[in-house]
């Protein structure tokens, strides 16, 4: 197993994490011990997932869950397979999960997990055996009151249906709220699959809103074309943005006019990558980070907007729908060259906020409209996006710091009223 190490000079995921929680514990005003208590995991787990291949072959690979902080309610999180997942990363996205979860004020705390394992090197039928083994080793933590999973990078609602089978099989009756992100015939929500893009779009609209500009009126790249960057393309297209270039791990297409999403929709079907999309322009990634649009969205993987990276961003608004996609030193040049930054915990938690609805109708067994699922993420994202807005023009801080700031603030306070036992 590979980890992803941070560019030279450049801080981790995890000291990523840590610094924007010493940054709010300070404006907060706490004690070394309430820090140290946020800053530290509750529980976590390693484990070995070993694999029979079809080949008759074997190989192991190491799973992680992790559990940040559970004082608001279960811990909630999703389940990563990437070959770069390892312990710190899983530990900084689980911290993470819980700020987010505090930020669209969630019954949850943050938790995270993932396996070392690059799901495109192996078969549907190895996936789902990697799947229910680390499952299995990992089944004293979740549940549907303790820990419930969600899909990440490299999972799937089909990974989720595997995950609740394997659990419910092991406690003999379906339990269908013990993940959410699941397929519908199995207790899944409609409007869950394109939730985290649909965030990302509600929460730009505001920003916009308070600049006096309309969606009409901008243009937008996106980095990352998977399931976030994805949809968030069609849904801006939607809302009347021109959606002028996206990138995935092969590379990047432009087009000034605005790129037509359905024939790049086929020709990604066909293909596997926007790349070679014949109405566009070929570009790098490092070139559609430094595109002159007015939104730039990262939407692919941690750490691509560094120090050096910043500095070439021309785009007015920064949206970040992956998880810490912007180290701490790009956040300075950012901030220094006036630029405006979403933070991930508020522009990407659209998802958490549809998996709460979703374990909400599994535990009723009553399910909502796809239309009642609109209406109430856009209530919950525009209701956390004016949170945060006004503290940070209360007190002159970022976004990120005043978003990180709420979080902490609601699991510190959730923590503090609870008191320690024994």
């Amino acid at each position: 197993m590979s980890t992803r190490p941070a560019p030279a000079g450049e801080a981790s995921a995890l000291e990523t994490a840590q610094s924007q929680l010493a940054t709010a514990v300070a404006h907060l005003g706490y004690d070394d011990g309430l820090h140290q208590m946020l800053a530290t995991p509750r529980r976590e787990i390693q484990v070995a997932v070993p694999l029979h291949r079809d080949d008759g072959s074997r190989v192991l690979f190491q799973g992680y869950r992790v559990q940040h902080n559970v004082s608001r309610g279960p811990g909630k999180g999703g389940l990563r397979f990437h070959p770069s997942v390892h312990i710190d990363e899983v530990r900084a996205l689980a911290m993470w999960m819980t700020w987010k979860c505090g930020i669209v004020d969630l019954p949850f705390g943050g938790a995270k997990g993932g396996v070392g394992i690059d799901p495109a090197d192996y078969t549907p039928g190895e996936l789902e055996r990697v799947t229910r083994r680390y499952t299995s080793e990992i089944m004293p933590l979740i549940g549907p009151d303790t820990d419930i999973m969600a899909p990440d990078m490299g999972t799937d609602d089909r990974t989720m249906a595997w995950v609740m089978d394997t659990y419910s099989v092991n406690r003999g009756y379906t339990i269908p709220a013990v993940v959410t992100g699941k397929p519908l015939a199995v207790g899944g929500s409609l409007g869950r699959g394109t939730a985290t893009s649909a965030g990302i779009v509600h929460v730009t609209a505001a920003a916009l809103k308070e600049a006096d500009a309309q969606m009409s009126d901008v243009s937008v790249a996106i980095q990352g074309f998977g399931k976030v960057g994805g949809n968030a393309a069609t849904i801006f297209a939607e809302r009347g943005a021109r959606v002028v270039a996206v990138s995935d791990q092969y590379g990047g297409i432009r087009a000034d006019d605005g790129l037509d999403l359905d024939r790049l929709a086929d020709h990604v079907a066909e293909t596997g990558s926007v790349a070679g999309f014949a109405d566009a322009d070929p570009i790098s990634n490092a070139e559609l980070i430094a595109l002159d649009v007015d939104v730039l969205v990262p939407a692919a993987v941690e750490g691509v907007l560094t120090a050096e990276s910043s500095r070439t961003v021309r785009a007015r608004w920064v949206v970040e729908g992956a998880n810490g996609p912007t180290t701490t030193a790009g956040d300075a040049v950012l901030a220094e060259r006036g630029v405006t930054v979403v933070p991930d915990v508020l522009a990407n938690a659209g998802g958490v906020v549809v998996s709460y609805f979703e374990w909400v109708q599994a535990n009723q067994t009553y399910w909502w409209s796809a239309q009642e699922i609109a209406e109430k993420l856009a209530r919950r994202m525009a209701s956390a996006y004016a949170d945060v807005s006004a503290l940070a023009r209360r007190d002159g801080v970022s976004l990120r710091d005043a978003a990180t700031i709420i979080g902490v603030r609601r699991t510190a306070e959730a923590h503090e009223i609870r008191g320690l036992y024994p």
